[in-house]
C-alpha cells in the first residue's frame, strides 16, 4: 500500500479518462472529434498550457448531468484510494460548465453524491473547492460566487486557475474579499507560468492560505525566505510542470531544492488523466528523477495533511491527527 497522503491540487475535470469520455459521449449523444480512445490519448501531447486548456475544455462537452459528475468523481476517488490518498480537496470549474448551459447546481449536486459517500466507500475524506477562471472577467467570477451561495454548505473554499500569464491575482481582489466574508478558505494558482510577483500578489492582495504550484518562487530568494518562514503550503504538480513545458524534464524540477530551502511542499497530480499519472505515480516519479529519499517522501506526505483544510471543528482535527499518525507509522519496506 502506498504511503498515506492528502491530495490538495486536483481538478476533477482533469480526471476524465478517455474511456469515460467516450462512455459519457455515447450516453449524452455528443460526437467527439476522435475515432477512439487511442486517438484521443495521442491528442494529449501539449505544447503549452493553452494547448492543453483547449483540449481540456473541449472534452468537458460530455459532462451534462448530475449522474455524469457523480460518475466522474467516483472514478477519481476509486483511483485515488488505490494511490494511498486518505483526504482529497477537489477543484471544480463552474464557469466552464455554466458557459455550456449546465447549471452550477447540476455540477455541485452530482459531485456531492460521490463525495458524500466517499469515506464509507473509499476511505477518503473530501472537501470541494470552487475555482474561478482567471482568463474570464472578475465580474463573471463574482456572478459565479453569488450563484454558488445556496450551495456553500458543500464548498469549503475558492481557488483561481486556467491561463495565468496576463491575468494577475489583483484582478480578483474584490471577489476574494467577498469569498472571505462568506467564510470560504482561499487558495490560488500562482507562479506556474506567471512570475514570482504573482505569488507575492496572491499572498498580499488575495490573502490566500495556500499557493497552488508556486515553483517559480525559486527565482526570488526573498520570497523563498518568506514562504519558508510563514510556512505557506505549496501544492506542486511535477508531472504537470513537465507536460506543460514549465520545465523541460523532471530531473530539472526544483522540488528537492525547495525542500532543502525549508519550503512546505506537497506533491499532487493536477489533471492526472492528461498528465500521465495520479498522485502516487508522481511520488514514484520524483523519487526516481530527483533522488528524493524515503524520509523526504514522508515529509511530503506529512505536509499534505498539515496543509489540508481540516480545522473546522474537533472532528476535523481528530481526522488530521489520525492521518498524521498513519504517515509516521508507515514503513517503506
Amino acid at each position: 500500500m502506498p504511503i498515506p497522503k492528502a491530495e490538495l491540487h486536483l481538478h476533477i475535470e482533469g480526471t476524465l479518462e478517455p474511456e469515460l469520455a467516450f462512455a459519457l459521449a455515447a450516453r449524452n449523444d455528443v460526437e467527439l472529434p476522435y475515432a477512439d480512445t487511442e486517438e484521443l490519448r495521442k491528442a494529449y501531447l501539449f505544447e503549452d498550457l493553452q494547448s492543453f486548456l483547449d483540449l481540456y475544455y473541449g472534452l468537458m462537452a460530455v459532462l451534462r448531468t448530475e449522474a455524469d459528475f457523480e460518475e466522474l468523481a467516483d472514478a477519481y476517488l476509486t483511483r485515488a484510494a488505490a494511490q494511498g490518498v486518505r483526504h482529497a480537496e477537489i477543484f471544480f470549474d463552474p464557469q466552464a460548465h455554466i458557459a455550456r448551459g449546465v447549471p452550477i447546481g447540476t455540477v455541485i449536486e452530482g459531485l456531492s453524491r460521490a463525495l458524500d459517500r466517499s469515506e464509507e466507500r473509499h476511505g477518503v475524506s473530501t472537501r470541494l473547492i470552487m475555482c474561478f477562471l482567471r482568463d474570464e472577467s472578475a465580474e463573471s467570477a463574482m456572478e459565479t460566487l453569488r450563484a454558488a451561495e445556496p450551495y456553500l454548505d458543500r464548498i469549503i473554499g475558492v481557488g483561481l486557475d486556467s491561463a495565468e500569464v496576463g491575468h494577475p491575482p489583483v484582478k480578483f481582489k474584490e471577489v476574494y474579499e467577498a469569498a472571505a466574508a462568506l467564510g470560504l478558505r482561499l487558495v490560488a494558482h500562482a507562479g506556474e507560468e506567471g512570475p514570482p510577483a504573482y505569488i507575492t500578489e496572491a499572498l498580499d492582495v488575495l490573502r490566500v492560505e495556500r499557493v497552488d504550484h508556486g515553483l517559480r518562487c525559486m527565482e526570488d530568494p526573498e520570497l523563498v525566505e518568506r514562504l519558508a518562514r510563514e510556512r505557506v503550503p505549496l501544492t506542486l504538480c511535477p508531472l504537470s510542470n513537465v507536460r506543460l513545458r514549465a520545465i523541460d524534464m523532471l530531473e530539472e524540477h526544483p522540488l528537492a531544492r525547495m525542500l532543502d530551502a525549508g519550503l512546505m511542499c506537497t506533491v499532487n497530480s493536477d489533471d492526472p488523466a492528461y498528465f500521465g499519472g495520479y498522485v502516487d505515480d508522481t511520488f514514484h516519479a520524483v523519487r526516481e528523477a530527483l533522488g528524493i529519499g524515503q524520509e523526504q517522501l514522508r515529509t511530503l506526505a506529512r505536509n499534505s495533511f498539515e496543509a489540508a483544510f481540516l480545522d473546522r471543528n474537533a472532528a476535523d482535527e481528530e481526522l488530521r491527527a489520525r492521518y498524521l499518525a498513519e504517515v509516521e507509522a508507515y514503513s517503506f519496506d
